[in-house]
């Protein structure tokens, strides 16, 4: 009998049965075994509480990116990333910032939403009005599930109802506006809008079926801005260069979206070290990009009257410093003590104000040497590496393969023989 993938009671097998399993199916080698149990900071037992069926953790790269002044404040800021040349690029575009005296930030409450779906109302509209008469016993029914986030200032503070037109025929959709203060809050929503759910339904006589938070939190929105200097940018030229950049991603989907990712660059790498949610902010800050009918850079950027360059940038920012990982993750848990933050808005503040570094970064690599000078750089190291060059080696196959713009594996086998 070949091998299959149905195996029933994994999950109720130890991390080490698992891997046993994976090694027999996969072929892995006792090399590759030992990698997979080398955990690192991330005890097993921690990861096997975290998520199903578990066989080991993966690493990846943490770095810190330097000169962020925000608000006043010097911050060093813990990035995860695989991407080369992103730490760097941030570090560069603060150190630009500080000229002018760096980023200044700003945030809206922490309210995020949590969506309930009312189906089989014969009258709408007057489902609506029901809901919205008990509005005040809504809120009460949410907020008894949370006492203490209620007594810290949060909890439930609104109620919104839409009337939706679908395919299926019309339903009344509830929002319940939770501040969820220093937590994401996913968590807390579910649980509010899962407890009001069978009231709306006696309410009005429909049926709910979706409860759930929405990832389009923008209620929750940090805002970040800064001044670059035209000296600092290399003149007044270059100002207009990313100006020009910036206007082909507000005209145009495609170089919009490149535009955006750059943007998430920054802040999903300090999401993943201090352990929040990439995928919720992800999806958040594009469906925010398009909320208007049209994909839109995060981003605005213009001139000032003296020849130096603006730029703004607004998005949702789920974040939290408590609960989820942050409060399990060692790692996560030092990222947030290096950040020095206090809250789930300054820490959202901070985020911003590196999404805007980086996008200014990748701006000015694109209109002055082309984003591949530095990134490749660091590319042309790993290269190296997987070519197998050691120590002194890797640095001396890596400005080769720069300099002669071949950074392949093969051309970096040649030179490596050469150099031996």
């Amino acid at each position: 009998m070949g091998k299959t993938s149905q195996l029933p009671g994994f999950y109720k097998l130890s991390p080490e049965d698992r891997l046993k399993v994976v090694k027999e199916f996969a072929g892995l080698t006792d090399e590759e075994m030992e990698i997979l149990r080398s955990t690192g900071p991330l005890k097993l037992e921690q990861a096997n509480r975290m998520i199903e069926n578990v066989i080991g953790t993966t690493g990846v790269p943490l770095g810190i990116a330097v000169n962020f002044f925000i608000n006043g404040k010097d911050y060093l800021i813990p990035m995860a990333i695989e991407e080369p040349s992103v730490v760097a690029a941030a570090s560069n575009a603060a150190r630009m910032a500080r000229v002018k005296g760096g980023f200044r930030t700003s945030s809206t409450e922490p309210v995020m939403i949590g969506q309930i779906q009312l189906t089989g109302v014969k009258n709408p509209s007057k489902a609506k009005d029901a809901i919205i008469s008990k509005k005040e016993k809504i809120i009460e029914i949410a907020n008894e599930q949370d006492p203490m986030l209620v007594k810290l200032g949060g909890g439930t503070k609104g109620l919104e109802v839409r009337v939706l037109d679908t395919s299926s025929g019309s339903m009344v959709i509830v929002h319940l506006l939770v501040d969820t203060r220093d937590a994401m809050g996913a968590n807390v929503i579910n649980t509010m809008v899962e407890a009001v759910a069978p009231f709306i339904e006696r309410v009005t006589g429909g049926k709910v079926y979706l409860r759930i938070v929405s990832n389009l939190a923008d209620l929750r929105l940090a805002r970040a801005d800064a001044i670059f200097a035209k000296e600092a940018l290399e003149g007044e030229e270059v100002v207009d260069g990313i100006i020009e950049a910036y206007e082909f991603a507000a005209a145009d989907p495609y170089r919009c979206t490149t535009h955006n990712k750059g943007i998430m660059n920054g802040i999903v790498a300090i999401a993943l070290a201090t352990g929040n949610d990439t995928r919720a902010l992800e999806a958040g800050a594009h469906s925010f990009a398009a909320m208007n009918g049209r994909y839109k850079p995060l981003t605005t950027w213009k001139k000032t009257p003296e020849g130096d360059l603006l730029g703004r940038i607004e998005l949702p920012m789920a974040v939290g410093i408590i609960g989820g990982t942050t409060a399990v993750h060692p790692v996560a848990k030092i990222c947030l003590k290096i950040l020095g933050v206090k809250t789930a808005r300054e820490l959202g503040e901070v985020m911003a104000a590196v999404g805007l570094a980086q996008n200014l970064a990748a701006l000015r690599a694109m209109v002055t040497d082309g984003i591949q000078r530095g990134h490749m750089k660091l590319h042309a190291r790993n290269i190296a590496v997987m070519a197998g060059a050691k120590g002194e080696l890797i640095d001396e196959v890596a400005e080769r393969l720069v300099r002669e713009r071949k950074i392949r594996v093969d051309r970096a086998k040649e030179i490596l023989q050469e150099l031996k």
